[in-house]
């Protein structure tokens, strides 16, 4: 079974390709399951409803206001792709959530308001302190000790605070936008681990973010270091995502992450059903 569990479409800030069109190419593609997992960011860009009331507040890149999804279109438009790709593709719904310790109230009250209509929720650390990574704000006038530690320490705080999620989207994302290149895993071991440990603990997971290849990253994401310490915790719930946002992203190395991670000694992986995982062997 081949399923992407992070795709993002036109309802994503970052992504101009056409929901429809991501299902037509998963089919074209032989994927039997995709996740549309867009964005959310409190603290970088507000919701629709919010922006409505005070276009002001909305970021504007290129003439376009950036905003959060807009969920009753998002998961009306998911609706109908399931109808028109019924029996050709199994299609979920889920978010994609840029969590920040002082903005957990607001992801929490967002998936109450949804909860009923998802299938899945990817936790991420986007951004810490309102300041974005890719655009290298969060690191500037830092040590890559310090915003490394600091991405880490902030993920925890999320985890031991935050619950509503299903798994951990790129887990050391920091690691694609760190300009000093790869920071030694014996130094951020110890967090990662307490990370680990909350994660398994609530019964939640991560995933194998297949994007590291088209990033040029020197290793998986997250790193075989942070599997193999997932795995030796007793961590189960595992899901493979390609982060898609064109059409030459969506399904890229899933199947050979398949065998990656069974080389690693996983032997199944995820999919979710309003939120409950099913395991499928690798």
């Amino acid at each position: 079974m081949l399923a992407d569990y992070h795709v993002h479409c036109e309802f994503s800030d970052d992504s101009a390709y056409p929901l429809l069109a991501v299902c037509r190419d998963a089919v074209d593609l032989g994927l039997d399951e995709i996740c549309f997992t867009d964005h959310v960011d409190y603290g970088i860009k507000p919701d629709v409803d919010e922006f409505r009331r005070d276009p002001s507040c909305a970021p504007v890149v290129d003439g376009e206001p950036i905003t959060n999804v807009d969920y009753p279109r998002y998961f009306a438009a998911i609706d109908d792709a399931r109808e028109r790709f019924a029996g050709k593709l199994t299609i979920k719904v889920g978010l994609e959530l840029g969590v920040q310790s002082h903005r957990v109230d607001q992801n929490h009250a967002l998936f109450k308001a949804w909860e009923e209509k998802l299938d899945f929720v990817i936790c991420s650390i986007h951004e810490v302190g309102d300041l974005e990574f890719w655009t290298g704000d969060f690191q500037r006038g830092r040590t890559q000790a310090e915003y490394n530690m600091a991405y880490y320490e902030e993920l925890l705080r999320v985890v031991q605070t935050f619950k509503d999620y299903s798994v951990l989207g790129h887990l050391d994302l920091i690691r694609r936008y760190d300009p000093a290149g790869e920071f030694p895993f014996e130094k951020t071991r110890d967090v990662v681990a307490a990370i680990l440990e909350q994660v398994i603990a609530d019964g939640k997971g991560i995933e194998l973010n297949t994007s590291s290849f088209r990033y040029g990253l020197p290793d998986l994401q997250p790193s075989c270091d942070v599997l193999r310490l997932y795995r030796d915790l007793g961590g189960r719930v595992l899901t493979l995502g390609s982060d898609s946002h064109k059409p030459e992203h969506l399904g890229a190395h899933i199947e050979e992450c398949h065998g990656r991670l069974r080389e690693l000694g996983f032997t199944e992986f995820c999919t979710f059903d309003h939120l409950v995982p099913s395991w499928h062997t690798l």
